[in-house]
């Protein structure tokens, strides 16, 4: 089988669920992007690609890389046109620690493609509760809170007996010895007795963004039957 058989995009699913197909780039060789954004551009499709390394970006043909937005802290790249920013933000990130931060990057990214606006709160952890004390109350006024959170990840059951919102947690591979390359906090918020709390795989801030989107939906739907 040759590159061009291994590659099947979805370029449906948009209209069945309302998201795009998302390109995970680790174990695509550059032959494999390179078909994939061709066949993107062909069908004037939009694409946002994940876990895509600096390497990659630079191996793509120039026609494909002068296209591309890359942010490789999140290591996220839009191939493009972007959405309109529509709205005011719905949906607010909380991260414990600034080493997180390439976590919650993509998660601002993931909310930026789909023209979702987001307000963000970092190195707000409870090695310091005050700081995410201090904001807690412009915390509550978002119906969706992702909470990103590394080491023993106290941070989304604290928040999660705080606020009424939908409150989603992601666990990041940040710590160590025991932390396990998240495990620990995996299974932190697995066991969190903050009733309703949402969990996300490790390190998966595409997940949550996009677990955000679908509750902004429905709150949009409830709002149109109204």
């Amino acid at each position: 089988m040759n590159a061009e058989e291994e590659i099947t995009l979805d370029l449906r699913r948009a209209a069945r669920i309302g998201f795009d197909e998302a390109i995970l780039c680790p174990g695509k060789t550059d032959e494999h992007l390179q078909i994939i954004l061709d066949r993107a551009e062909a069908s004037a499709a939009t694409l946002l690609l994940t876990r895509m390394t600096p390497a990659q970006v630079g191996a793509l043909h120039e026609k494909h890389r002068s296209r591309i937005d890359y942010e490789p802290l999140s290591r996220t790249a839009y191939f493009g046109p972007l959405r309109e920013l529509t709205r005011e933000a719905r949906t607010c990130i909380v991260a414990a620690g600034t080493s997180d931060a390439f976590v919650t990057r993509e998660i601002e990214r993931t909310l930026r493609y789909y023209g979702e606006a987001v307000t963000s709160f970092v190195d707000v952890g409870l090695a310091g509760a005050w700081r995410v004390l201090e904001k807690i109350e412009e915390i509550r006024r978002f119906p969706v809170v992702i909470i990103v959170a590394g080491m023993d990840a106290a941070l989304p059951t604290v928040v999660g007996g705080l606020v009424g919102s939908v409150v989603v947690a992601v666990p990041t591979s940040n710590g160590y010895g025991v932390a396990a390359g998240g495990m620990s906090a995996l299974n932190a918020v697995l066991a969190s007795c903050s009733p309703g709390l949402a969990v996300l795989n490790i390190d998966n801030g595409y997940g949550a963004a996009c677990a955000a989107i679908r509750v902004c939906r429905v709150i949009d739907a409830a709002s149109q039957a109204r």
